[in-house]
């Protein structure tokens, strides 16, 4: 009984962060909801246990971003594991905030949630994930959210324009391959803000450092 207390109350902490896009789909690309039954997390966590990870799923009803025809390739979600992977720009955003990624828009949304946040802008390469979610935030946020269609790499902030912080998350898998795009990223970025940082970006160094 405690443990399940303790269970729903750090749930509850992350409720606030998920969201609640439409479904829809536009291309290759679709946003759906889905459900983790009581089995599916017990199994899924086992599985993940014997392979040495650390992301526990847990029950509930959640929606995520699918490319392709797969339903085994989830790009994002909103899930606590997922959620906590961004908990770094989360904690940090403040003032006028770059995010380069829309995914479902979770981080933009919590970011935005802030009071010390005045704007999010985020760099988006597809259109077809821009149709997907970003109507749903600038109905919410009005010029407070903002959408640039454009490579990462490619996109150049407005001339003297400071960032209280920037992410990076463009990447749909966690690999060694990773690595270059971080480093170049953070030199592109790093004189612009006070803060920057990238999803993963821990083990994917990691990652390179073993394949060294």
């Amino acid at each position: 009984m405690i443990i399940t207390t303790k269970i729903t109350e750090y749930l509850k902490k992350y409720e606030q962060y998920q969201v609640d896009v439409p479904e829809g789909k536009s291309g290759v690309w679709r946003v759906e909801r889905f459900e983790v039954n009581d089995e599916d997390a017990k199994w899924s966590n086992l599985r993940m246990a014997f392979q040495g990870g650390s992301r526990s799923i847990y029950a509930g009803t959640y929606t995520r971003l699918m490319m392709g025809n797969s339903f085994d390739n989830p790009i994002m979600s909103d899930t606590v594991q997922e959620i906590r992977d961004h908990w770094e720009i989360i904690r940090e955003a403040k003032g006028h905030v770059l995010i380069n990624g829309l995914g479902l828009g979770m981080v933009a949304q919590a970011c935005l949630n802030k009071p010390e946040v005045k704007k999010v802008t985020v760099v988006e390469l597809s259109e077809d994930v821009i149709k997907l979610v970003a109507p749903h935030y600038k109905k919410k946020f009005g010029d407070r959210f903002e959408v640039v269609n454009i490579s990462a790499f490619d996109y150049n902030p407005p001339k003297g324009i400071r960032y209280g912080a920037v992410w990076s998350d463009i990447w749909p898998n966690i690999c060694s391959n990773n690595w270059e795009g971080y480093k170049t990223l953070k030199r592109k970025y790093c004189r612009k803000t006070d803060w920057y940082g990238a999803w993963m970006n821990w083990q994917v160094r990691d990652l390179v450092r073993g394949d060294r």
